[in-house]
């Protein structure tokens, strides 16, 4: 079956249909990575978009149960090159048709993805459908129609839509108790923390600074997430009080940009944003580049750090943009790329070292 995708500039990109049929409308993003295409998928970061591969075949060591790093699908669409037929793995349970169609996603297959990518690269991330029921090319009413709803298309609420709807507590005999706000969690934040010898609750990411102190944490983390950072005014409010605690801080992605707020700095859109596993980061502690898995579409602006508050640690050698903070007024660091990492490349998991060590001297200290 023929499956079409219409960008918010009207152009048209004809392919075939993976996973289920039907119409969806989200925010067209590309990203990079050669692998790790389940956990992608997974990832609440994703909320609302529809994801581009570039990497021409996808899905060609299938899809299981354990590579989830949410409990389901939350992308609008995926878009791929090519979807194997015929994956090769001993952990292989099904194609990436069937997980698509599994999880009621509607997918497009057989684009030429680069050509796509260049096109979200010149013009910048743009909201776009992908659709099975009509050809856009040779319907103009229904294209007028649709095009007018993908314009006015917007990603809101998405942390809300994406939190954990009641704590949960995870590997309960760890030593070191971490308090984690759900953003979007990715779980393998919760397993790299386990790892460490912590217990992890994860609260929703809207719990009051009285629900998160009254569990007497020995850590704070701020998980990563989806969505435009500065319209969660109220969460942005309670790290503003959780930094006066004093408890040691790490903050992952949507939670970096958040603590960013909370000290007085900004945030701003990325043109086309960084998704995908292949970004070098440079750690102004030590001058080492790192290469870093990362899927953000906002940025925090460097030089809007209060320098009272703080200063930006790591920076992406690419762009220039800011990728981590260290604080001064606060016991808390954050990066915005993933130091989790899952499907790759872990380079930066001594983070979580890093802040098991903070979590460490603070004991020692009391």
């Amino acid at each position: 079956m023929n499956a079409y995708l219409l960008l918010a500039n009207g152009q048209v990109l004809t392919g075939k249909s993976i996973g289920q049929t039907g119409t969806t409308m989200g925010e067209v993003v590309f990203a990079t990575g050669m692998v790790g295409f389940q956990e992608t998928l997974t990832d609440p970061s994703y909320y609302g978009q529809i994801i581009t591969q570039t990497y021409p075949l996808i899905g060609n060591y299938g899809m299981n149960d354990q590579d989830y790093e949410s409990g389901k699908i939350w992308a609008k669409g995926y878009i791929v090159r090519q979807a194997c037929q015929t994956p090769s793995n001993f952990r292989c349970q099904m194609t990436l048709d069937a997980f698509l169609k599994q999880h009621n996603i509607i997918g497009l297959e057989g684009i030429d993805t680069r050509a796509l990518t260049k096109i979200l690269r010149t013009a910048g991330v743009m909201n776009g459908a992908i659709t099975t029921e009509f050809d856009p090319r040779a319907d103009e009413a229904r294209t007028a129609a649709l095009l007018e709803e993908i314009r006015s298309y917007a990603i809101l609420d998405a942390v809300k839509a994406v939190t954990c709807a009641q704590p949960s507590v995870h590997n309960p005999q760890g030593r070191y108790h971490v308090a984690l706000l759900d953003l979007g969690c990715k779980n393998n934040i919760v397993r790299c923390l386990a790892k460490r010898d912590c217990k992890v609750t994860v609260l929703p990411g809207n719990a009051s600074p009285a629900q998160v102190l009254e569990l007497n944490p020995d850590g704070i983390m701020l998980s990563n997430g989806p969505g435009d950072p500065a319209e969660n005014v109220e969460i942005i409010a309670n790290i503003r009080t959780l930094m006066a605690s004093g408890i040691p801080t790490f903050g992952i992605c949507l939670g970096h940009q958040l603590t960013a707020l909370a000290a007085g700095a900004k945030t701003e859109k990325l043109k086309f944003g960084h998704r995908g596993a292949n970004q070098p980061v440079t750690d102004h502690t030590d001058g080492r580049t790192y290469i870093t898995s990362q899927n953000h579409g906002y940025a925090v602006v460097s030089d809007s750090v209060p320098p009272e508050m703080g200063k930006v640690s790591h920076m992406n050698a690419n762009d220039g943009t800011c990728e981590g903070v260290e604080y001064a007024a606060w016991n808390c660091f954050t990066v915005q790329f993933h130091p989790e990492a899952n499907g790759g490349p872990k380079d930066t998991e001594y983070l979580f070292d890093r802040f098991v060590e903070r979590i460490k001297a603070g004991k020692e200290g009391e």
